[in-house]
């Protein structure tokens, strides 16, 4: 989604860079801004209710336990990224013309075959997803052994179903918009592509090392146990220590990145904490969900990171870990201000914040 985000904000006349950015804010800020329950809801509700069972030993936290709030939250994550994309970052970014190794050759495509060659690539997208449906009856036959849908080939296997759809499209494409003459002309774009990615290589390594340092270091464990202890020896009101707690994860996350292994550290210290204080586990988990997310696209320790810096440089040369961190910044923000006041006005209404 990013590179196709820069892509076509510089066809409309816009700085590719603030489609890198709005792409990146929405896919990783709006992390837990769900329509649809999905795998790290389950992980999530595990944790916490084996967290929450050191109080209560027959409780138990459902993965569905946020789903109306998160959903809601699509709405709100939406807006914001929009308007701060629209508001601040492009007004501030100038028109940039991509390196010669991103250069868009299809200029080069014959017009009058090019609808067609679309019409071609979008037929084929459909018959995709009119494959997929084999996921839709209880026995579908891409279902899982178990009949689980989460656990079909079609699912856990989805990056190769993805890579051979791009594949199929995009050699259709070529080829009928007469880009491509011969099939031998597949090689030196293969060749192109896979230049562009040495360096994103080069600095993943490099990026993969200093993760691998920092959590050897336990730095971040040591930060998340004093701030629990401080934040526990404020004594606020609920919906202040649920603020509280937010701006805590939101902190935190600046030094672990995986929500699953930041949360198997925090949950077993702040869920019973709160249960005790009259705060259900379910509550804790969303404030913990909006906290998380929003600064997500600001911190160097999430393994995207270096990722996105390497698009960014396929507009922006010198593009670096502090443009993309400023580029970055409103939208971070802007979110947790935004999302934590979601968040306590849902709270203050007295909403449910999913089913049961």
């Amino acid at each position: 989604m990013i590179p196709l985000a820069g892509m076509l904000l510089q066809r409309a006349g816009l700085p590719a860079l603030a489609g890198i950015a709005c792409a990146y804010a929405a896919v990783s800020g709006g992390f837990s801004a769900n329509l649809l329950i999905g795998p790290v809801d389950a992980m999530l509700a595990g944790i916490s209710t084996e967290a929450l069972r050191t109080v209560q030993p027959a409780a138990e936290v459902s993965m569905t336990a946020n789903w109306w709030f998160l959903a809601a939250s699509v709405g709100l994550v939406t807006a914001v990224v929009g308007g701060v994309t629209r508001g601040l970052v492009i007004p501030r970014l100038p028109l940039a013309e991509p390196s010669d190794a991103s250069t868009d050759n299809d200029t080069e495509d014959k017009p009058l075959h090019r609808g067609a060659a679309l019409a071609v690539a979008g037929w084929t997208a459909l018959l995709g997803l009119g494959l997929l449906a084999g996921l839709l009856p209880a026995d579908g036959v891409l279902r899982g052994a178990d009949g689980s849908v989460l656990k079909s080939p079609a699912v856990t296997g989805i990056v190769v179903v993805i890579a051979f759809y791009a594949g199929i499209a995009g050699l259709l494409y070529a080829r009928l918009s007469g880009h491509w003459q011969r099939n031998e002309d597949a090689i030196p774009a293969l060749e192109e592509t896979l230049r562009t990615l040495a360096g994103y290589l080069v600095l993943m390594f490099f990026a993969a090392q200093f993760v691998a340092w920092f959590k050897w270091s336990q730095l971040g464990e040591l930060l998340a146990i004093g701030g629990a202890d401080g934040l526990q020896a404020l004594a606020l009101p609920p919906l202040l220590l649920m603020i509280g707690f937010v701006l805590f994860t939101a902190l935190i996350n600046l030094f672990i990145g995986s929500a699953s292994a930041k949360w198997a550290l925090l949950a077993p210290v702040f869920v019973p904490m709160f249960v005790l204080a009259g705060i259900p586990a379910e509550v804790t988990q969303v404030a913990y969900r909006v906290g998380d997310s929003s600064t997500n696209i600001i911190t160097p320790l999430m393994p995207y990171f270096a990722m996105v810096v390497a698009f960014a440089q396929r507009w922006q040369k010198d593009a670096g870990i502090g443009t993309l961190t400023a580029l970055m910044l409103p939208y971070s923000v802007i979110l947790l201000v935004c999302w934590s006041g979601f968040l306590a006005l849902w709270l203050a209404l007295g909403w449910p914040l999913g089913p049961g």
